[in-house]
């Protein structure tokens, strides 16, 4: 019945077609066979064969060598290429990372066994059908996700494959299996010899998975100990706090299941109480108190991001939301104006997204007056954008250089105008006349 489900497309069938027709073995294999058979649509289709690359070479017109040291060859079918890898067996691996060498085999079966997990470890072709010599198929049956033969000795070859393990479990729902998560536990400190950049790609996958929560399974093997001992800080701190029923961490995770499966979204979650446990503090009456969180977890964000070799955009934009979290402004049209000028105005609307979700993930204590507040207030902010009402110096109807033509030299001065003119705006729109501007100008330039 599972067989029946994976339709192989036209232009891999092709491949596959001309492989067996040069008298060699060829399979579809991995991740696109998994998706076949649960029903999703695999994202690309990577092919298994017993051709060396250079004898796939000389079948194929258009090529690109993509990995040829590791057996990779592109194939080019009208704008589509399809990696095609020669069966292969991994050497020693030396750095926890990348194999000493690569072994060319004409045995399916060896370069099966050197896969991480049995769910991805299963190849496919019309001819011979499904080829699935570990039961992936069974462990799909059942959410599982198992290592492929011994776990500790997958994670040895690559610490990385704990972190994708976790990551695979959260984009489709799995379980660990208990032997692979036991594994786990006693290598996770290997991790240390990933690059950011490959642990940043992982993080990121989870977060934005159906199962962000699944952050849990990265703490609870002492992944997060390695990478980010910030969140383990956050799951060892209570919340004893009428307005909270978790730790910080786990409220955390609530938080993150509570907003879109965006990256800076789920980030910002991730981040956005990241600075509870370095801002606690304790009244006489033993109530839990977090003031001043939010700018002090903006910095720290910062400092994780950047350890992770984030791109600038992602921090500025995460670091911003951190800030802004917590800022509950009077509703009315002149504070929340002030609001965003604050927070900044590339945080809007996403704020109240982030708001929202916070709210859901604490306790049900006056949650209906917070979600009627955050409604008054994006309420504001959504006539504020209507009526395009002024916020940025650039939005003024006058500029630096009408500023000049009254006298008023370049430099520090006139930006210090400027932005008077602004905060002048911001309290009253329809101030915004380059009459009334100019004349106000002039009157500071005396000052």
């Amino acid at each position: 019945m599972m067989q029946a489900e994976i339709k192989l497309p036209q232009k891999v069938q092709q491949i596959i077609e001309a492989l067996e027709s040069g008298g060699y073995e060829a399979y579809a294999v991995g991740g696109c066979i998994r998706d076949s058979l649960l029903g999703r649509k695999p994202e690309d289709w990577d092919i298994t064969t017993s051709a060396k690359p250079e004898e796939v070479k000389n079948i194929f017109n258009r090529t690109v060598d993509t990995g040829i040291q590791h057996g990779t060859v592109t194939v080019l079918l009208g704008n589509e290429g399809f990696e095609v890898t020669t069966y292969r067996i991994d050497g020693k691996y030396e750095d926890g990372r990348h194999p000493r060498e690569v072994v060319f085999t004409p045995n399916l079966k060896e370069d099966l066994k050197r896969r991480d997990f049995t769910v991805n470890a299963m190849a496919y072709s019309e001819k011979e059908g499904l080829i699935d010599l570990f039961d992936g198929a069974g462990d799909l049956k059942r959410g599982i996700i198992r290592c492929v033969g011994d776990a500790k000795e997958r994670f040895r070859e690559d610490a990385l494959r704990m972190m994708r393990g976790v990551r695979f479990g959260a984009q489709l729902g799995f379980s660990m299996e208990e032997n692979t998560k036991e594994a786990i536990r006693e290598l996770a400190g290997t991790l240390s010899k990933i690059s950011a950049e490959r642990i940043q790609t992982e993080l990121v996958k989870l977060a934005v998975s159906d199962h962000p929560e699944e952050v849990r399974t990265l703490y609870e093997t002492g992944l997060t100990a390695v990478f980010l001992p910030e969140f383990d800080a956050m799951m060892d701190t209570e919340q004893r706090n009428p307005h909270h029923r978790y730790t910080v961490g786990e409220h955390t995770m609530a938080a993150m299941a509570q907003v879109r499966g965006e990256k800076v979204l789920r980030l910002a979650m991730l981040f956005h109480d990241v600075a509870k446990p370095v801002c606690i503090t304790t009244d006489e009456e033993g109530i839990h108190h977090f003031h001043g969180h939010p700018k002090v977890g903006k910095e720290m964000t910062r400092k994780i991001l950047r350890r992770l070799k984030f791109d600038n955009d992602t921090v500025q934009r995460v670091c911003t939301l951190v800030a802004g979290h917590d800022d509950n402004p009077p509703v009315t049209l002149r504070n929340v104006r002030r609001a965003m000028v604050r927070i900044g105005v590339e945080a809007f609307p996403d704020i109240f997204e982030i708001k929202r979700a916070d709210i859901l993930a604490q306790s049900s204590y006056r949650r209906q007056e917070k979600l009627d507040y955050l409604k008054a207030y994006e309420a504001c902010y959504r006539e504020i954008i209507k009526s395009r009402q002024c916020l940025s110096i650039k939005e003024l109807s006058v500029n630096g250089r009408d500023l000049m033509e009254l006298g008023i030299p370049a430099g520090p001065g006139l930006g210090e105008v400027l932005s008077r003119l602004l905060e002048l705006v911001i309290e009253e729109p329809e101030r915004n006349t380059r009459e009334y501007l100019l004349q106000m100008a002039k009157e500071y330039s005396i000052l």
